[in-house]
């Protein structure tokens, strides 16, 4: 077993995980696990892969990544660029292209304006159509109009008569009605409180809201876990910059989330931003409690 293979285990054994447990939290397999922990990396898919397996094993047993591959820098395997032989191979087929291909490349230009000659002249055609269209049509509504604006003048006249007998009791009743129904309260907004901090852990709570959605987005590359106030998994993976992951907790009263990269991970609840207690912590667990009205 190699020095940093024995540190991950001892991290481990000393947070009494098993091995079955720590697959279900990074989602790496088993097998992969006991590697890491024998120093055994020629079973990986590769070299990238095993530091980031080594990376998700360390934030899972509360180690900083970075300091360890620094203290066990001679035993952490580097990454090279192993797509080589892959981009030599397409170098080689787009030489051999045959004849008749090279053939087709050369005439797609002129295919390209002939198909774009055609477009705009279907295009022109339908507008003329258009056109024709909305020219008949304005005629008509033309012969239509006077009629219209004759029947306005009469009946203009004859409400002019009803407006100075003024509104039936009905009208006066309903009127009333709706100003009632204006006037109902609105639904509070949602309020998300901070409750106590305690080391790397905050704890937050939520009333007011109908719906409970969390939105974890990675400004940097991050490992996030989540789980409930039972200590049910809902989910335990690194998160590529860039990407996201959205989860409705409606049906749960507490979550707990682990954040490996503080810094560099945004959270919102139901479109609100998180505001972190020590931003510069890392990693951190934050709970929220969410208060059902």
């Amino acid at each position: 077993m190699s020095e940093l293979g024995n540190r991950l285990k001892q991290a481990r054994e000393e947070k009494k995980m098993s091995l079955d447990e720590l697959q279900e939290i990074t989602k790496i397999q088993k097998r992969y696990l006991i590697g890491l922990e024998e120093g055994n990396y020629s079973m990986m898919p590769g070299k990238f892969y095993a530091r980031a397996f080594m990376k998700q094993y360390a934030e899972a047993v509360d180690l900083d990544p970075e300091m360890l591959f620094e203290e066990y820098k001679n035993e952490v395997p580097t990454t090279y660029k192993e797509d080589v032989p892959e981009q030599l191979s397409r170098v080689k087929t787009h030489k051999e292209l045959p004849k008749t291909a090279s053939k087709f490349i050369e005439i797609l230009p002129k295919l390209a304006v002939v198909a774009v000659i055609f477009i705009v002249a279907v295009l022109l055609w339908l507008w003329r159509q258009d056109a024709t269209e909305k020219n008949t049509a304005n005629e008509q509504s033309t012969d239509q109009t006077s009629e219209v604006e004759f029947e306005k003048i009469e009946n203009t006249a004859t409400n002019e008569e009803q407006e100075e007998q003024g509104p039936p009791a009905e009208e006066n009743e309903k009127a009333v009605e709706e100003e009632a129904e204006e006037k109902e309260p609105e639904t509070p907004a949602q309020t998300l409180t901070l409750k106590g901090a305690e080391g790397s852990k905050t704890t937050y709570e939520l009333t007011g809201a109908e719906k409970f959605e969390l939105e974890v987005i990675a400004k940097d590359r991050t490992w996030v876990g989540i789980k409930n106030g039972k200590g049910k998994s809902f989910f335990g993976a690194e998160i590529a910059k860039g990407n996201s992951e959205v989860h409705d907790f409606t049906a749960e009263t507490e979550i707990t989330v682990r954040v490996g990269n503080v810094p560099g991970t945004d959270l919102k609840v139901n479109g609100e931003l998180v505001q972190y207690e020590d931003p510069k912590k890392t990693p951190q667990n934050i709970t929220i409690i969410y208060t059902k009205e």
